[in-house]
C-alpha cells in the first residue's frame, strides 16, 4: 500500500507518527492475528482475530501436528495475510512457538505457511519464548518483581523478572492441550504429570514469596471465572490481582467433581472451559513450590514482548501509563500543551497545600492531568460519565485497578461537581478513601484551571498558589491578568475552598 493511499485512510483519531505493524502468533492451541497501531512504548491493537485451531491437540501421542488443525491454521493465515495488507502494516512479524518446534510435521506445515506468507517464520525457542513473554510483562508493569509464567496449549514457559527478564528460563511441556491428551482427559493423571515436571524449579524457588505473574489464555480464563465468582466491578484483565489463598480455593474448586458447573462458569468461553481444571492443576503446583504473596494477571505476552524487544533502550525504560495518557492528549484533548502545563500546576498545588504523594501518586496524577479534556466534544451533560467509563475501561497499561479509578473520578469529578454523590459505585468499590479525597482534591483543580485558562495553554504557568498569612491560600496572577477573574472562576474556587477545608481568594501580584 502507497503512502498516499494511507495518508488518505487514516483518520485524524490515530496517531500520524505511527505505522501499523503485524504480529502472528501460531500457537498450539490457537492461531492469531494482531495488528498494532504502531511500534510503541504503549501498543494500541487496532485489529484483533483469533481462530482456535488447535494444532497441538494430539503431539503429544502422536508426535504430529493435528492434520483438520494444519488446515484451519493455513485458511486462517490466507486471510490474516490478507487483512494485514488491508491495513497497511509496514511489518509482518510470523513467530511460532512448542507445538511447530517439536512436531514431526512442523516443517513441512511451515514452509506451506510461509508461502501463504510470502515471509520466513520465526520458530520460537523455548527460552525465546520465556524472554518474549517475560518482556511483555515488562512491557505491561512498572518495575515488575518476581516469576513470568506464560502458559499455553503445548508448554509452560518461566522467567524471573526484576524490571526486566533475569537468570535462565525454562520451558516444560505442561501446556492445557498437551496436558489433555498425556493424561487422557484426565485431571488426577495430569497432577500427577505436572508434579514430575515442576519438581525443583529453580526460577520458582528463587523467587520464593513474590508476585507470580500470569500470561496466557488459560490462565486469564482463570482470572475471569474469578472476577465472575467475586462479582468484581471492573472487567479489565490486565493488573487483575488475587491473593494466594483465593488462587488456592479456586484452584481446588475447579479440579473437583463439579468444577465444570460453578458459578460464574459461563464467563468462559466454551472453547476455553475444559483447559480450566488443567490449568488450575498447573497453577497450584507452581504455588505450592513458589508460595507466592499473590497472582498478577497479565494481557500482555509474547506478541507484545516480542515487540518491546525492538525499541530502542530509551523508548523501553518510557512509562507505559504517561505514554499512552501523551496519546489520548494528542488524540482528543483541546489543547495537550495545556494539559502538560497541568501536570506542573497542580504539582506545585499539591506541595502548596502540603499534600504528600508516593511515587506512584504522581504518575497517576500526571497521567489524569493528560486525560482531563477527552471528552470536550461529548455533550456537557454526558461528559462526566463518559470521561468514568471511557478511563477505568481504556486499555491502558503500567496501571493497577484502584490507580484506574483515581484517573477517571478526578475527571468525572472535575466534569460532574465536587459534591455529586451518585458516582458509579463499580468505580467506589476498588477506590480507596485516600483515592477518592485525591480524586476530589484533583478535580477542583481541574474547575479552576480549565476555567481560568479556557482549556488553552500560556495563563497557568503565570499562576500559582501560595499560603496566606492567616488561614488559608491565596490563587496568585500576575496585574496584567485581572481580567480572567469572574463570578463563576470565584464559585469555581469556592468549591476547591470547600475540598481543602480552608479558604482560597484570588489576589494579584
Amino acid at each position: 500500500m502507497t503512502r498516499t493511499l494511507k495518508s488518505i485512510i487514516r483518520a485524524q483519531g490515530r496517531l500520524r507518527k505511527l505505522n501499523p505493524v503485524a504480529i502472528i502468533d501460531i500457537g498450539s492451541n490457537s492461531v492469531r492475528l494482531v495488528i498494532y497501531e504502531g511500534l510503541s512504548r504503549s501498543p494500541t491493537p487496532m485489529f484483533n482475530e483469533k481462530i482456535l485451531c488447535g494444532l497441538g491437540a494430539h503431539i503429544a501421542s502422536t508426535g504430529r501436528l493435528d492434520d483438520e488443525g494444519v488446515e484451519r491454521a493455513l485458511a486462517a493465515l490466507r486471510r490474516f495475510r490478507v487483512l494485514a495488507d488491508q491495513v497497511g502494516a509496514d511489518e509482518m512479524y510470523p513467530l511460532a512457538t512448542e507445538a511447530a518446534r517439536v512436531a514431526e510435521n512442523g516443517p513441512d506445515f511451515t514452509q506451506r505457511a510461509e508461502e501463504i506468507l510470502g515471509c520466513k517464520i520465526r520458530i520460537l525457542s523455548g527460552n525465546e519464548e520465556a524472554t518474549y513473554a517475560a518482556n511483555g510483562v515488562a512491557c505491561g508493569f512498572v518495575s515488575p518483581v518476581g516469576v513470568v509464567a506464560d502458559m499455553g496449549g503445548g508448554s509452560v514457559e518461566f522467567t524471573a523478572i526484576d524490571g526486566k527478564p533475569i537468570g535462565k528460563s525454562i520451558s516444560l511441556p505442561l501446556g492445557g492441550l498437551r496436558l489433555v491428551d498425556e493424561s487422557n482427559n484426565d485431571v488426577m493423571s495430569a497432577r500427577k504429570l505436572v508434579k514430575e515436571q515442576l519438581a525443583n524449579n529453580p526460577v520458582l524457588a528463587k523467587q520464593k514469596g513474590g508476585t507470580f505473574y500470569a500470561v496466557g489464555g488459560t490462565w486469564r480464563s482463570l482470572g475471569r471465572l474469578h472476577m465472575a465468582r467475586a462479582n468484581y466491578p471492573l472487567a479489565v484483565m490486565h493488573n487483575y490481582e488475587i491473593s494466594a489463598k483465593e488462587a488456592k480455593r479456586l484452584c481446588s474448586r475447579l479440579t473437583g467433581k463439579n468444577g465444570s458447573a460453578m458459578r460464574g462458569i459461563e464467563a468462559v468461553s466454551t472453547n476455553r472451559r475444559h483447559l480450566l481444571p488443567f490449568g488450575a492443576v498447573v497453577l497450584s503446583e507452581i504455588m505450592r513450590q513458589m508460595q507466592p504473596e499473590k497472582i498478577m494477571f497479565s494481557a500482555l505476552g509474547v506478541r507484545e514482548g516480542y515487540l518491546y524487544s525492538l525499541l530502542p533502550p530509551k523508548v523501553q525504560k518510557a512509562d507505559p501509563l504517561i505514554t499512552a495518557a501523551e496519546e489520548f492528549a494528542v488524540l482528543r484533548a483541546r489543547s495537550p500543551a495545556n494539559s502538560r502545563e497541568l501536570v506542573r500546576w497542580t504539582g506545585r498545588a499539591f506541595k502548596a497545600f502540603g499534600v504528600k504523594e508516593t511515587e506512584e501518586e504522581k504518575r497517576y496524577r500526571k497521567a489524569a492531568c493528560l486525560l482531563s479534556d477527552i471528552t470536550w466534544r461529548s455533550h456537557p451533560d454526558y461528559r462526566g460519565d463518559q470521561a468514568l467509563n471511557l478511563i477505568s475501561n481504556a486499555d491502558f497499561v503500567g496501571v493497577d485497578h484502584p490507580g484506574r479509578a483515581y484517573l477517571a473520578l478526578a475527571s468525572y469529578y472535575r466534569h460532574e461537581g465536587l459534591m455529586k454523590e451518585d458516582v458509579s459505585p463499580e468505580i467506589i468499590a476498588i477506590a480507596s478513601p485516600r483515592i477518592r479525597e485525591r480524586a476530589r482534591l484533583l478535580g477542583a483543580l481541574f474547575r479552576v484551571g480549565f476555567l481560568l485558562s479556557a482549556a488553552m495553554p500560556g495563563v497557568l504557568p503565570k499562576t500559582r498558589f501560595e499560603e496566606a498569612r492567616g488561614d488559608g491560600y491565596l490563587l496568585t496572577a500576575p496585574k496584567s491578568h485581572a481580567d480572567y477573574y469572574g463570578e463563576r472562576l470565584q464559585r469555581r474556587i469556592n468549591g476547591l475552598s470547600s475540598v481543602l477545608q480552608y479558604p482560597v481568594e484570588w489576589a494579584l501580584d
